[in-house]
C-alpha cells in the first residue's frame, strides 16, 4: 500500500475516534456516533481531493475508509464510558490525528506537483477541516478557533517541514514522518506547556 494511502487510513481511524468521542460527550445515539465519526474522518481529505481535482475522492475510490470510520465509532460507543476523561483523551487523539492528516494532505499535494503555497494550504486544510466540521456540528467551540490556541499554526509548521525536506531532496516517506513529528511536537508542547499565540486586543477609541 502506498505511503499516502497508509497516512489517509491512519488519519481516518484516529479522526473517527475523536468524532465519536465528541458524540459521546453530546450523548448521541449510535447513528449519531457513526455520522460524526465519518464526517470528522472524511472532511479534510474530501476537500483536499476536490480542490486538487483528484478523482474519485479517496473514500469513494476505496469504501473501506467508511468501514474503518464506522468501526471506530462503534468501538467508542461501547467503551467511552470507561475513560476517566473523555475530553483529555479527545484533545490528545486529535493532536495525533492532526499530525498524520497534515502529512497526508501536504504529501499528496507535493506529489501532485503543487507549488509551495498550495502544499502548505492543503496540509493545513486536510489536518484542520475535519475537526472543525466535527466541533461545529456538535455545537462545541472548535479547537481551531479557540482563543490563542496554536492549532492551525502547528499544522502550518508541519507542512512547512515537509515542503522543506522535499525541496532538500529527502525521500517522501522521511518528509512525511518529519511533518507528522513536527506537527505533533508543536501541538503536544502547546497542550503540555500552555503555549498561546497573540490575540487581538481592541484599544478604546482616542478622545
Amino acid at each position: 500500500m502506498a505511503a499516502a494511502a497508509l497516512l489517509d487510513f491512519a488519519s481516518v481511524l484516529i479522526f473517527a475516534l475523536t468524532g465519536a468521542l465528541v458524540a459521546s460527550r453530546a450523548q448521541l445515539d449510535v447513528v449519531g456516533f457513526a455520522f460524526l465519526a465519518n464526517l470528522t474522518a472524511m472532511g479534510g481529505g474530501t476537500f483536499r481531493d476536490l480542490l486538487l481535482d483528484r478523482h474519485p475522492v479517496f473514500w469513494i475510490a476505496e469504501p473501506l475508509y467508511l468501514g474503518v470510520a464506522t468501526g471506530a465509532a462503534l468501538l467508542v460507543f461501547f467503551t467511552a464510558h470507561l475513560l476517566e476523561s473523555r475530553y483529555r483523551t479527545l484533545i490528545w487523539l486529535d493532536a495525533v490525528a492532526l499530525s498524520v492528516a497534515v502529512a497526508a494532505g501536504a504529501g499528496i499535494a507535493q506529489a501532485e506537483g503543487a507549488p509551495a503555497p498550495v502544499v502548505l494550504v492543503m496540509g493545513v486544510m486536510t489536518g484542520c477541516l475535519g475537526g472543525l466540521l466535527r466541533d461545529v456540528v456538535a455545537n462545541e467551540v472548535p479547537l481551531l478557533l479557540k482563543q490563542g490556541e496554536p492549532y492551525a499554526t502547528c499544522a502550518l509548521g508541519g507542512a512547512l517541514a515537509l515542503w522543506t525536506a522535499t525541496a532538500l531532496g529527502l525521500a517522501p516517506g522521511f518528509a512525511a514522518l518529519l511533518c507528522a513529528g513536527v506537527t505533533f511536537a508543536l501541538r503536544a508542547s502547546s497542550l503540555a506547556f500552555g503555549w498561546h499565540i497573540p490575540v487581538y486586543r481592541p484599544r478604546p477609541p482616542r478622545q
